[in-house]
């Protein structure tokens, strides 16, 4: 097994198609075939299942994959520690739809104040935050856990080696524009937001009630609608007079001073954290982002 056929089978999967991939590696057909054929018969399992339409990857090949990118993830970070050198400083979060993380961020690139970067941040879906870390697409990824869905959070990082560590807790609170009747209010209650829509974050394929990102996902709402990015959200609120539940953290100055939280009378309590590698420690930048994240809990209302 070599780390060519690895990254063979990374392009592969990535591309769902052998052609395909042979073009992207600058490689012909029947050698990558072959080269892929050898690496199945190694490890004693298919990886690919081919087709006219493509290729498949089997659950075999689905773990064999997730190892796969592990390694060849490693060797990179080893060459551009030891044998590249490159000056150029690289780190990746994912996040769930918080306008802190963004903050965060936002500060981690001024006060680094490198030549040369490659930074990334992933606002998206709770189980790719997940996949995104396991997969060394990100080095964190941030999320929060409360009592009705941190078993199965915990369970599902365990079972992808990763684990959560918690950077602060924060009551519930309702997140609208300020033109909303009950914006002005000290507390507000389910019942006073029934004839409002609930915003929710869409989960994709993985819509369990755990991955929601709102607390109360099987509270029985009369209205509820799901968008996929925040912009869109924030556009409902003003539009439909529409509500999200959220941590109460306020960034005025990237979403606007047109909004505002209220503790929900019925609020739980949030741990906001993040999740990394098992066993990993946390690079130099990735500790400074911590140290901003950290400083937003002064934020909270």
């Amino acid at each position: 097994m070599t780390l060519h056929q690895l990254r063979y089978a990374i392009t592969v999967a990535d591309c769902g198609s052998m052609n395909e991939a042979a073009k992207k590696l600058f490689i012909s057909q029947p050698s990558l075939s072959g080269a892929i054929k050898d690496l199945e018969e190694e490890i004693g399992s298919d990886i690919f299942i081919r087709s006219n339409r493509g290729v498949v990857i089997t659950p075999a090949g689905e773990e064999f994959l997730g190892y796969a990118r592990q390694v060849t993830e490693q060797y990179r970070l080893l060459e551009d520690r030891y044998i590249e050198k490159k000056s150029k400083k690289k780190f990746s979060v994912s996040s769930q739809h918080y306008t802190f993380t963004v903050k965060a961020f936002v500060e981690l690139v001024k006060q680094v104040g490198m030549e040369e970067y490659e930074f990334a941040i992933h606002e998206t879906r709770t189980y790719e935050i997940i996949e995104n870390v396991k997969n060394f697409k990100s080095e964190l990824g941030i999320l929060y856990i409360n009592e009705f869905n941190e078993k199965v959070i915990l369970k599902l990082l365990h079972d992808n080696s990763l684990e959560f560590e918690e950077l602060f807790p924060c009551d519930t609170y309702v997140y609208l524009w300020k033109g909303h009747p009950l914006a002005n209010q000290e507390e507000i209650s389910m019942t006073e937001l029934e004839e409002y829509p609930c915003l929710a974050f869409d989960q994709g394929n993985n819509n369990s009630f755990f991955l929601s990102e709102e607390v109360m996902s099987t509270y029985e709402y009369k209205r509820i609608i799901k968008a996929s990015d925040r912009a869109t959200v924030l556009n409902l609120m003003v539009g439909l007079n529409g509500y999200t539940l959220c941590s109460g953290i306020i960034c005025e100055e990237l979403n606007g001073y047109e909004y505002t939280a209220v503790p929900l009378k019925e609020g739980d309590i949030m741990k906001i954290g993040y999740i990394k590698r098992k066993g990993a420690s946390t690079s130099h930048l990735a500790n400074l982002y911590l140290e901003e994240l950290k400083k937003c809990q002064v934020n909270v209302l």
